[in-house]
């Protein structure tokens, strides 16, 4: 086996932290200023994977043999699937109702 070599530019906590802050801001913006659900959808979830990588960066930096960070992310990722299933199934009952998936035109609630 050969020796392992160091790396050339190692990673350190605030390149996790600049990623994960550049995610979650791109995210932000998505959700904010788009009109489209399904658009908001999918900020939203590039907003929870800046947060996983904020967790896993911490993890790393602060205890590596223990892998809570991970375990976090595990979790932010099984709620960000059950978000995205239930957030679809409401946008597939608005576009049947309004035929559309823009959110101003889904600004009543009908019983």
């Amino acid at each position: 086996m050969p020796p392992a070599f160091p790396p050339l530019y190692p990673i350190t906590l605030q390149h996790g932290l600049i990623l994960g802050a550049a995610l979650f801001s791109i995210g932000l913006a998505g959700a904010l200023t788009k009109r489209n659900s399904i658009v908001i959808l999918m900020a939203i979830e590039v907003m929870l994977n800046g947060v996983n990588v904020t967790f896993v960066a911490f993890a790393r930096q602060l205890e590596p043999a223990v892998l809570t960070g991970q375990v976090f992310a595990l979790f932010i990722i099984t709620v960000a699937a059950a978000e995205a299933a239930v957030g679809l199934a409401l946008i597939i009952a608005i576009y049947h109702l309004r035929h559309s998936v823009q959110i101003d035109e889904a600004n009543e609630l009908q019983g």
